[in-house]
């Protein structure tokens, strides 16, 4: 595989995107930018408090950049909800020449997908992980594949290895 740009959106936390985005940042030999780890530190170094609205994909956009610009791939894990942060991921892959790949992780079944953010514990100091209430609080809008680009929806209700099938396949088209 050779992406250099893959975006793990617009994905609900609790359905294994950070698994996910993880296992495809190792195969890849790809930075992994983690929105949450970046919210995480700025919130612990004391520049900001929750919420923190732009700052974490401000950041990341700015590290992918960097990537980008000296031929790094870069594997972005992010929710981002709204066509507004869709859209920075995908000029940002048009301003750097590069090709985007974006990945939706969704989970079929929402009993299964409450059972696992209910279970979650954050593996990031001082990231707080959301409530079911949290998640499902937040609006996510639509894909609108004329506006936010084509992507591949992975259903991730299996091992996070049955998944990586599709988006190795998905990848390998680049």
């Amino acid at each position: 595989m050779n992406a250099p740009f893959t975006a793990h959106q617009p994905t609900p936390p609790g359905t294994g995107k950070t698994t996910l985005a993880r296992l495809t940042a190792a195969e890849l030999k790809a930075a992994h930018l983690r929105i949450d780890a970046i919210e995480a530190a700025v919130i612990r170094s004391g520049l900001a408090e929750p919420p923190l609205g732009p700052v974490g994909y401000v950041v990341a956009h700015e590290v992918a950049a960097s990537c980008l610009v000296v031929g790094a791939s870069v594997v972005v894990d992010a929710v981002s909800p709204v066509p507004a942060a869709r859209a920075g991921w995908l000029e940002l892959a048009r301003a750097s020449g590069t090709s985007v790949r974006l990945i939706e992780v969704v989970v079929s079944d929402p009993a299964e997908h409450r059972r696992r953010v209910e279970a979650r514990r954050s593996d990031v100091t001082g990231l707080v992980v959301p409530t079911w209430r949290q998640v499902t609080a937040v609006a996510y809008e639509p894909w609108d594949a004329g506006r936010d680009g084509p992507r591949l929806v992975v259903a991730n209700d299996g091992s996070p290895d049955d998944a990586m099938v599709r988006v190795r396949a998905y990848l390998s088209k680049i």
